[in-house]
């Protein structure tokens, strides 16, 4: 651990490191309780940072699209800024026009966690919301558990409640398997085992129920590069300026509810790093960095662009708490919330 910078309320942030006997180390500050590097070994032996991030505090307190952060209360998008629960209406701060994104104008990327578990494979980090927190209902206690072990580093959000209250918590971290500040990822190679996709109006709202993604520029179930139909004049890329869609993971019959499964290979061909991605939660939003517009400058020195990073969140369907057909994401009192993404690499 090593002292960080100042967090907004003049606190103390950490840098954490952890490593494996694989080559690998994940450096982790508590504000945002986020990845702030990930250097991972390519095909040549040499270690690369892995994900886009910042050298020092003034990025991170910079108005930047929740690099590497843990997101809450609620991840992606809630419609209205609003929901009814138990005949109660809830009003949330809006921060993306009428709309609430990942949990509002100071979501949880936006607090210095406190750790309580720390050695050098392992971190734990808590985070408490008040009752009244832009305004979600209930006090909710956060936790989340990185731990690398040879090639895996295990992401796993815990929470609960003293009220009844709604909950999905993700990882938003940024991939370039190439290298942080190697330039944009469109030739990586990616596979998604989702039949189905959500598509979204202009606002980036779920414009209804599932669809298909065969014949459509969401089909990645065969590795396709992520830019071979990122330009094509689809109106659904044309609302995401790229990709801004949750898919819906096929689970296999018989899997159990906590078992993870296979959601995402990602390749870079300029390294041969290659990340297959495992999770409990029912789908994953991929995000291509459309909001990079240059004006952010990684450790590297290079200035973050448009698809310079990847983002592949997994988590609850979107807006979920105004969308009866959508799985419930409510959390009551002596419930525990809890999902698990496993991150596995290596290099071919």
């Amino acid at each position: 651990m090593s002292l960080f910078g100042k967090g907004p309320d003049g606190e103390d942030v950490h840098r954490y490191t952890l490593s494996s006997d694989a080559g690998i180390s994940v450096d982790i500050i508590d504000y945002g309780a986020s990845i702030a590097a990930l250097r991972v070994p390519d095909r040549t032996g040499a270690a690369r940072n892995v994900v886009l991030g910042f050298s020092d505090m003034a990025g991170y307190l910079s108005d930047h699209p929740k690099l590497g952060a843990s997101i809450g209360r609620y991840a992606d998008r809630i419609g209205g800024a609003r929901f009814t629960l138990d005949g109660v209406e809830y009003r949330l701060a809006a921060n993306e026009g009428e709309n609430t994104l990942h949990g509002g104008k100071r979501g949880f990327d936006g607090h210095t966690w406190r750790a309580i578990e720390q050695d050098a494979s392992h971190l734990v980090l808590e985070h408490l919301s008040p009752d009244g927190d832009q305004g979600f209902p209930g006090t909710l206690t956060a936790r989340v558990t990185y731990a690398l072990s040879g090639r895996e580093l295990s992401v796993e959000y815990g929470a609960s409640t003293d009220k009844a209250t709604v909950v999905n918590l993700t990882n938003h971290t940024y991939f370039n398997l190439s290298g942080e500040g190697s330039g944009d990822v469109l030739d990586h190679e990616l596979v998604l085992f989702a039949d189905g996709y959500i598509p979204v109006r202009s606002d980036l709202m779920p414009a209804g129920g599932v669809e298909q993604v065969s014949g459509t520029p969401f089909d990645f179930r065969a590795a396709t590069a992520i830019g071979a139909r990122i330009r094509q004049g689809d109106p659904q890329l044309l609302h995401g300026l790229g990709y801004d869609h949750y898919f819906v993971l096929n689970k296999p019959a018989g899997a159990a509810a906590n078992q993870p499964v296979h959601a995402a290979r990602l390749r870079s061909p300029k390294t041969g790093i290659v990340l297959d991605l495992h999770t409990t939660e029912p789908g994953l939003q991929l995000f291509t960095g459309n909001v990079l517009m240059g004006n952010l400058v990684g450790p590297s020195g290079h200035a973050y662009r448009q698809a310079d990073g990847v983002c592949l969140e997994t988590q609850q369907y979107p807006d979920s708490p105004n969308q009866p057909t959508f799985p419930p994401t409510v959390l009551r009192p002596g419930a525990i919330f809890r999902n698990r993404t496993i991150f596995q690499f290596g290099a071919d």
